[in-house]
């Protein structure tokens, strides 16, 4: 076992070091800067294809590899977690959440985002802005010391409190793989979960459905509320510091 690893709660986790974090933050920017990029492409009449081509000019141009044949993975409306970006055309009104995977010189980072094309309907942009908040409370709440079910809890509070579903999806470690422990559930308990230490590297996802439902369907490569209500998607990757957490692929 190496300096940079530990046994945290029976889980074997990696802490990252200053050079490490440094190049996850790099690699961090490049994930920031395709949602970005298909932010402002991402209007009616560009199908999901089309973006995906947008995400790969930027990935491409920083060095940057993605997990699969596609760089950015999209979910339309009711699906939670979507597939490969296809020829469908968003229309005005779809509810579109982009998520992204890269690699950059053996290191992983992950991001998403929500967004309506065109004129967006009120809940739907309630259920974006919850899922922000949540995230926001969720990376506030990543204080070294803390248990990483205080995390899990700021998330879950807003949305239980607007009345969402959490479905069993969330974040979880990263580093040289796209996913490692621990876990990050999107609700939970603030004394339980492994203590955050400096050096440990997340994806903290909150996943939200309009529906108030925690139940998912799943429609290979597909995951759907199940009731045709929407959901919403938005994410980052932080490290733990010292001084409390840092978000590596901030925009």
């Amino acid at each position: 076992m190496s300096v940079r690893q530990g046994i945290i709660g029976g889980v074997v986790i990696e802490l990252r070091d200053r050079d490490e974090i440094e190049a996850l933050e790099a690699a961090g920017s490049v994930a920031a800067a395709v949602l970005r990029a298909v932010g402002e492409h991402a209007v009616t009449g560009v199908s999901l294809a089309e973006l995906d081509e947008v995400a790969r000019e930027v990935a491409d141009r920083a060095g940057a590899r993605p997990l699969g044949d596609q760089v950015i993975s999209t979910s339309l409306n009711d699906e939670i977690t979507g597939g490969p970006p296809d020829s469908r055309v968003p229309e005005d009104g779809d509810l579109l959440s982009v998520a992204v995977t890269l690699h950059l010189e053996g290191w992983c980072t992950r991001a998403a985002t929500s967004l309506v094309l065109g004129t967006a309907r009120p809940q739907d942009q309630a259920l974006i802005d919850a899922t922000r908040q949540a995230l926001a409370d969720g990376i506030a709440a990543a204080q070294p010391g803390a248990r990483l079910g205080a995390v899990c809890r700021a998330i879950g509070l807003v949305g239980r409190s607007a009345g969402y579903g959490i479905p069993p999806l969330g974040g979880h470690g990263l580093g040289r793989q796209p996913r490692q422990e621990p876990a990050v559930p999107n609700d939970g308990h603030p004394g339980r979960g492994i203590p955050l230490r400096p050096g440990l590297v997340l994806s903290i996802e909150p996943i939200f459905t309009a529906g108030g439902r925690d139940h998912l369907e799943r429609d290979n490569p597909i995951v759907r509320t199940g009731d045709e209500s929407r959901a919403a998607h938005v994410g980052h990757t932080l490290v733990i510091t010292d001084h409390g957490p840092r978000v590596l692929t901030a925009s």
